[in-house]
């Protein structure tokens, strides 16, 4: 007959959070371990993909990690990826040029009006 296997924690009930595995010790006996859940990776805020350079691991992990581990050394470093930013300064760059060009042409038709 299997040998019982008793709870560890007080939760009996089957969540994601008391996901456990059955182990056999040295000593023969059965006991549980617990198994966290399963880290996914910060996404990028604009298109939804992974971060690369980022760890995946549970948030509260987040809090003991240090800095540099939890960004990169670029603008938007833990919340965008490089493509996204690269498009960000792009976009702002055209801007600025669609502003100068505005007012190029502002100014020559107001010199050709006198």
């Amino acid at each position: 007959m299997a040998q019982r296997v008793t709870l560890r924690k007080r939760q009996p009930y089957n969540t994601p959070s008391n996901r456990r595995r059955v182990v056999k010790t040295p000593g023969g006996r059965l006991v549980y371990h617990y198994i966290s859940k399963p880290a996914s990776s910060p996404k990028c805020g604009d298109c939804g993909i992974g971060l690369p350079g980022i760890p995946a691991v549970r948030p509260r992990k987040y809090a003991t990690i240090s800095k540099t581990q939890k960004t990169v050394r670029r603008a938007y470093g833990g919340s965008r990826c490089g493509d996204c930013v690269k498009s960000r300064i792009l976009r702002a760059f055209l801007v600025e040029e669609a502003k100068i060009v505005k007012k190029v042409i502002k100014s020559q038709a107001a010199a050709s009006r006198k």
